[in-house]
This record gives C-alpha cells, sequence and structure tokens, in this order.
C-alpha cells in the first residue's frame, strides 16, 4: 500500500511482528501481522488467549512498540515516536476502555468527576457540560452522581467508555470489555460503543475472545497464531435487522456476517481450523495446490506423495 492510502486510514499496520525475549526463552506473539481500519469503522478484532491480540492492541495504544514491520495511527508513525509523542499521543489521540474496572475508574470519585479527570489533566474548559453528555450518550443520565461501588458491571464499563472520550479522541481502544457481563449487559455496552462512534465518528477497535460481538459491529478480524486469518464482514441486511445492532444473545442466529479468508501480502493463507480437520491435515502436513480455471484448489496429497517427500517409505 503506498503511503497516501496509509494516511488515509485510522489504522495501518504492514509485516508487524513482536518478539519477546528473556534470558531463556524467546515468544513470537506477532508474525508479520497485516491490518488496515478505516477513519470511523466500529469493528471488533477476535482471537483464543495467546494469539496475540492484546499484543496488536499495546501496540496501536502506543503501550508497546514492534520488533519488526510498520503501524501508523491516524498518519503518524509510531516506530519513530520518541516517549514525548507516546505521552501526547496516549492523551490526545487514543482513548482506553480496560476489561479490570480498576483501571478505568477512581473508587472514591462519583462517575461525573471520574469523567472529568482526563479534561482536568488537558487542561479542557467546559469540563462538566462534556461529563454530562457523554454519560448521557452511553444511557447513565441517572447514574452521574454514583460511585464505583454503587454501579453495576455493566454501568461501570459504560462510564469507562464516557471516559475514554473524554478528551474527544479520534481512536477508542476496548479490551474485552464483556468478558465479566452476561449477555444482556454486554449489549448494553456495545450499544455504547455505537452510540459514541455514530455521535463523534469516533473509530472503535474492541478485542476480545467473544464471538458474540459479531452481531454488534460491522466488521470483525479473527488473528490466529501472531496474523490476521479471517475476516467477518455484515452482509446487506434490512433496516429492522440493523435496528437490533448490539443485541448478543446466544440463541440468535449467526448469519449476519460472512466469513472471509485473509491472503496476506506475503501470499500466506491461514485455512479454517474444521476445514484442515475435515482433510486430516494436521501438524506439518503437505498439500497439493491446482489453479483450475478461475480457482485455487487445495487438495490433500496422496500417500505415496507424502511417503517420497519424506525419503521412502519406512
Amino acid at each position: 500500500m503506498s503511503d497516501n492510502a496509509a494516511a488515509e486510514n485510522m489504522v495501518y499496520a504492514e509485516n508487524l511482528v513482536k518478539i519477546y525475549k528473556t534470558s531463556e526463552i524467546e515468544v513470537v506473539a506477532l508474525q508479520g501481522l497485516d491490518l488496515v481500519v478505516r477513519h470511523g469503522e466500529l469493528m471488533a478484532i477476535i482471537g483464543n488467549s495467546g494469539s496475540g491480540k492484546s499484543t496488536l492492541l499495546n501496540i496501536i495504544g502506543g503501550l508497546d512498540i514492534p520488533s519488526a514491520g510498520r503501524i501508523e495511527v491516524a498518519g503518524m508513525d509510531l516506530v519513530k515516536f520518541t516517549d514525548k509523542d507516546f505521552i501526547r499521543y496516549r492523551r490526545e489521540t487514543v482513548g482506553f476502555v480496560w476489561q479490570n474496572v480498576a483501571r478505568n475508574l477512581v473508587p472514591y470519585l462519583n462517575a461525573l468527576e471520574n469523567v472529568e479527570i482526563p479534561m482536568f489533566l488537558a487542561g479542557a474548559a467546559d469540563r462538566r457540560a462534556r461529563s454530562k453528555e457523554l454519560l448521557e450518550l452511553v444511557g447513565l443520565p441517572h447514574r452521574m452522581y454514583a460511585k464505583l461501588g454503587e454501579l453495576s458491571g455493566g454501568e461501570q464499563q459504560r462510564v469507562a467508555i464516557a471516559i475514554g472520550m473524554a478528551n474527544l479522541p479520534k481512536l477508542i481502544l476496548a479490551d474485552e470489555p464483556s468478558g465479566n457481563v452476561d449477555s444482556a449487559t454486554a449489549a448494553t455496552i456495545f450499544q455504547a460503543f455505537r452510540s459514541v462512534n455514530t455521535r463523534y465518528g469516533v473509530t472503535v477497535i474492541i478485542v476480545t475472545h467473544d464471538r458474540r460481538i459479531s452481531r454488534a459491529v460491522d466488521r470483525v478480524v479473527a488473528i490466529r497464531d501472531g496474523r490476521t486469518s479471517s475476516e467477518f464482514i455484515r452482509k446487506s441486511v434490512k433496516a429492522e435487522e440493523l435496528a437490533r445492532i448490539g443485541s448478543i444473545s446466544d440463541t440468535e442466529p449467526q448469519d449476519t456476517h460472512e466469513e472471509l479468508a485473509v491472503l496476506d501480502r506475503a501470499g500466506r493463507l491461514q485455512l479454517p481450523r474444521e476445514y484442515l480437520e475435515a482433510l486430516g491435515l494436521t501438524g506439518q502436513n503437505k498439500i497439493k495446490v491446482e489453479l483450475e480455471g478461475d480457482r485455487i484448489v487445495l487438495l490433500p496429497p496422496r500417500p505415496e506423495a507424502e511417503k517420497q517427500s519424506d525419503g521412502g517409505a519406512s
């Protein structure tokens, strides 16, 4: 992608690598990951524990730096940032919503005062008016003066969304915001993200392991083994269905999205695990690739071909 094209997107990551090293082991968290997030998009990144999704979130948020590759946010090259640049970036460009409420809220302050803190630190004017507006937007006009212990888990997370929006950032990053709540409460949290996304045009990236989130966003990127493996894109649906966005009941059909495999710039492709298991392809199996008209066909190798590639029969 050209430099101009990269600048036109909110997030642009190319061949992103992150390696954690200790004296005894080396862990590769990201293995050449590519990702593009458009301005104003409401999307999610899903993956199992250890897939690399939290590492990616930390890099986008300026909390970690990649070992290799390119990462730009709002046209800024994070790889070239100084410590002062990162401090300014985290204060002005990006807002955070953490799963652990202790990282979001000060327990001895009420909801309104909590939302005001980031604005006070940034020297913003009209702090009280904006705080009230944000709490109303996330559906908590009646809980403005409640303290942490008086708020439910879902209410705490919605206050956290208002806090993340306090300085009107360009990007909101949410780490497992529905991890400790039930489906109904999760729906109210995701509706709050939808509200701030619509009202302010802020880009929202939600990182989670919960696949139910596909009901609440327009695009889901799945990460496996440190790379983007597939995307779920919202199909064209009727207006009444769109009005139900945010409902993520376990009993509702999950047919609003189409899954697409991601072919990266090096030509690598991660196939759905259930497809590989159906063909008996596990571990280090080799596959046969054929071109048939306008299709690429993947076939399991013949048993004799596998024996020959391994040096002959035992």
